[in-house]
């Protein structure tokens, strides 16, 4: 009997500490989240490698906890955080990085329908061979993610009011499931990104007059 129970407390030390550690791992990863948005609001070429850290984390932690397609997910962001950072780093003219721009409605309609498509053939799958909640918005939110965290690598402008729609999007699904402090969280993000998109729009500005400018003389 004794022995029992100095197993049964070897075995809850074991997943406290194990638990304990996954939440320091988690809160590390939260931190290098908003590191990589207050850093991507500057156009700083490090938010890529905060991002990477962070989805890098993000992907172990829900491998550990079985939430597969959420851990696939994450992959996809570790690999746009490099081509982010080489696009940034190394793409544009003359290799000096990526410049905001600002692409046209035509463009961006093509690709709300084209994603808007895809969102309903994977939340159709998700709603008939899964138990998933709101599978179809719970399906919008990750393929805009997917395709807007490209918009971000291309230094598209109007990735921020995209990222306003998800994160908007997203707190009424976590509200719905309880989640409190997770809406509050994305309720920062949308701030987050609005400050971003304002930031960029000014950075945009100023070139383009610094470029009339110049042609003025």
């Amino acid at each position: 009997m004794t022995e029992f129970w100095l197993s049964l407390v070897d075995t809850l030390s074991s997943a406290s500490a194990e638990v304990q550690l996954m939440t320091a791992w988690e809160a590390l990863a939260v931190v290098l989240a908003l590191a990589y948005l207050l850093l991507a609001m500057k156009a700083n070429v490090w938010c890529w490698g905060a991002a990477f850290a962070s989805t890098a984390i993000y992907t172990v932690l829900f491998w550990r906890v079985a939430l597969l397609m959420e851990s696939v997910l994450n992959i996809y962001y570790m690999l746009m955080a490099v081509y982010g950072y080489w696009l940034w780093s190394q793409g544009g003219e003359q290799h000096a990085g990526v410049e905001v721009s600002s692409w046209p409605l035509k463009t961006h309609l093509s690709l709300i329908a084209g994603t808007a498509l895809l969102s309903l053939g994977v939340g159709h799958m998700m709603a008939t061979y899964t138990q998933a909640a709101f599978p179809y918005l719970d399906a919008a939110t990750s393929c805009f993610a997917v395709m807007t965290t490209y918009l971000v690598a291309k230094k598209v402008l109007e990735n921020w009011l995209y990222w306003v729609v998800i994160d908007l999007v997203s707190i009424y699904l976590y509200l719905n499931k309880g989640l409190m402090l997770t809406s509050l969280l994305f309720v920062f993000y949308v701030g987050l990104a609005v400050g971003g998109y304002f930031l960029w729009r000014g950075a945009l500005r100023q070139r383009q007059s610094q470029s009339l400018a110049v042609q003025g003389h």
